[in-house]
């Protein structure tokens, strides 16, 4: 090995501050904005097994309004504002103060199972929603990070979230958490893996955005790259991500009658729900009253189903924010293995009941 490169691989002060105010701002954020909250929500789920508050659709009504619109888009804000906040954040950090080469080194393993495996495992402590992620997503694949890592990371936030598993067992049966579980892991590391690996090799490994700077610059230059990288996510980001939520809030009074569809339906509604539920947006934990009401009003196994995956997996706000990044092949692959994934879980839970 070249002298070069064992400089480049010995830890500098501006890499290990970096990676302090990281670990800061995730640990900090994070316990703010998801663990203490998730802690609550699960003792008071232990003491009354009910989801406390309707499906979020309900505050868009019953036919589509600019009164309703608002009413959803304000309701959803409120409820992901702070992880929103702390995806930026972080998204930032991982940008602009850790040196790319220590996180392609984290992520990027062997082979596509591995690199998978691996964006699956980051996402567990995060727990946020699709549209949260995003822009850490897109950080991680900015950062020269596999289109497998980062797919894997993407959806695995939403759907492997373990709070959410845990909210699972007390409000819905049983089967619906293993459902989850199983088809969440299929798709996360298996169709992430399988999405990826022709992409990367076509791609010769190369990264969608400037080549990658293997040390961040020294430390006075720090909270500068920070604040720039930080300003174009926001300036970037959310201002496509409140337009789309708004849209979806006017449309989803069409979208969102899912017993109705499965009785005009039958069978074919599983396919017809799981693509709605793509589209869809919800906070974390958002499909569970969901199917919770859909069960209550007698909905099969199959529609309830498809919508316990496809509901958190991804909507159009997340996939248009990660699309360019990265890549639309590779986003458009996963929004159809998530469609695939839906209506596994259908068929699954329907043959169960």
């Amino acid at each position: 090995m070249s002298l070069g490169a064992l400089a480049a691989r010995r830890p500098t002060r501006a890499g290990i501050a970096g990676l302090l105010a990281l670990t800061v701002v995730f640990t900090v954020g994070f316990a703010w904005s998801k663990w203490v909250p998730y802690w609550d929500r699960t003792l008071a789920l232990d003491a009354v097994p009910a989801w406390p508050s309707p499906p979020i659709f309900d505050a868009a009504g019953d036919v589509p309004s600019l009164r309703g619109t608002w009413d959803f888009t304000v309701a959803y804000l409120d409820a992901v504002w702070r992880a929103v906040l702390v995806g930026l954040l972080v998204a930032a950090a991982v940008d602009a103060l850790v040196p790319r080469g220590w996180v392609t080194r984290v992520l990027n393993r062997r082979s596509p199972v591995g690199q998978a495996a691996a964006g699956g495992a980051a996402s567990l402590p995060s727990m946020m929603c699709s549209c949260c992620t995003a822009p850490v997503a897109v950080s991680l694949r900015r950062s020269g990070v596999s289109t497998s890592a980062a797919l894997a990371y993407w959806v695995g936030n939403p759907l492997l979230n373990p709070a959410v598993l845990v909210f699972l067992a007390f409000v819905l049966p049983a089967e619906y958490v293993a459902t989850r579980f199983l088809v969440g892991l299929a798709v996360v590391v298996g169709a992430s893996a399988v999405i990826g690996r022709p992409l990367d090799r076509r791609a010769g490994g190369a990264v969608v955005a400037a080549p990658p700077v293997e040390e961040p610059a020294g430390l006075g230059e720090l909270p500068a790259r920070y604040v720039r990288s930080l300003a174009r996510f926001v300036l970037v980001l959310v201002p496509e991500y409140v337009a789309l939520v708004f849209v979806l809030g006017l449309i989803s009074p069409w979208l969102t009658d899912f017993a109705d569809v499965e009785a005009a339906l039958g069978v074919a509604a599983v396919l017809v729900v799981a693509a709605l539920g793509t589209l869809l947006v919800i906070p974390t934990g958002g499909e569970i009253p969901v199917v919770a009401a859909l069960l209550a009003v007698g909905a099969g196994a199959g529609t309830t189903g498809a919508l316990l995956v496809t509901l958190p997996a991804l909507s159009v706000p997340s996939v248009v924010m990660v699309g360019r990044a990265m890549g639309w092949r590779a986003t458009w692959a996963m929004t159809a293995a998530v469609v695939l994934g839906g209506v596994a879980a259908g068929l699954l839970l329907a043959a169960a009941s």
